[in-house]
């Protein structure tokens, strides 16, 4: 993807350079246990969870810590070196909510901007305390979304998914949950899980593919001004195959079974994907109007 080097976005917090809060042992991460156990779980979970409970992963109130500056290299010894990407993701980030306001406004709704923080190892937000363990993830309360760029390391070499298009595939997903609070669909899923348990699952899995479609749009976008390079879009959509339900459990030498999915098959993951980017709209998206996924 062609990008703009040496970018910087108001919308985009540093905060590397801050010393890590301490997590707990009351903290539940990647679904109550050690790190180390499985990083399968850890990315089942990655690349885009908009988790319901996140509040519940942590210990205490939520509550954002204080940001850096935006110099990537505050508080380092010496170069960053992640400044290429730490470029990237500015430029992208840039680029995802211009986009997501101009297609709300094409639906005759009002897009309001949300920040992304860049962060190592823990972070403070508002939906309490949380680790790196969980992959990037967004919080409703404080319209932010979270990332540690080690994952980036994680989707190429043990998903098997490299390239800046992937990358940045995981950010737009991330700001597709933001849509879906501005929309009011996160309340929405919160207010009928809570009413029916049994619906849980599936309520998870039409949000993932939804963002997964919102994905797609901004694609489109990025497509029809010709940012994207040969091979962007194949990054995109390995991507999105890589962290499919069905993918994960097999890697954990599970047996797939579809009543524990929580975010999708692969095939759900790149079909929604790719509609979102065939055609470029907020209805394409509506994951909550079909009956089979």
């Amino acid at each position: 993807m062609k990008f703009e080097r040496g970018h910087r976005s108001r919308n985009v917090e540093d905060r590397r350079g801050n010393a890590p809060p301490r997590v707990s042992r009351g903290v539940k991460l990647g679904g109550g246990g050690a790190i180390l156990v499985a990083i399968i779980a850890l990315i089942a979970q990655a690349a885009g969870v908009n988790v319901p409970g996140l509040s519940s992963l942590a210990g205490g109130g939520g509550g954002g810590g204080q940001p850096s500056q935006s110099d990537p290299a505050v508080g380092q010894q010496g170069p960053d070196p992640d400044a290429e990407l730490f470029d990237f993701i500015n430029y992208v980030v840039d680029d995802i909510q211009p986009t997501f306001a101009k297609v709300f406004a094409q639906s005759g709704k009002q897009y309001r901007e949300a920040k992304l923080i860049v962060f190592r190892e823990a972070v403070d937000t508002g939906c309490g305390l949380s680790s790196s363990a969980i992959g990037p993830f967004y919080c409703p309360p404080d319209e932010k979304a979270y990332i540690d760029l080690s994952f980036y390391k994680q989707l190429r070499a043990d998903l098997g998914a490299p390239g800046d298009f992937a990358q940045a595939y995981v950010l737009a997903h991330e700001f597709g949950h933001h849509c879906q609070n501005v929309l009011g669909t996160d309340d929405m899923v919160r207010r009928e899980s809570a009413r029916d348990r049994s619906r849980e699952n599936d309520l998870s899995v039409r949000m993932e593919l939804q963002a997964d479609c919102l994905a797609g749009v901004w694609a489109h976008s990025t497509a029809r001004r010709k940012l994207i390079e040969n091979g962007d879009i194949e990054e995109a959509i390995r991507a999105a195959a890589s962290i499919g339900d069905d993918r994960l459990q097999k890697m954990a030498g599970q047996r797939v079974n579809p009543e524990t999915f929580t975010h999708g098959s692969s095939d759900q993951r790149v079909r929604w994907f790719r509609r979102g980017y065939e055609q470029g709209t907020l209805e394409a998206c509506d994951t909550f109007a079909v009956r089979d996924l």
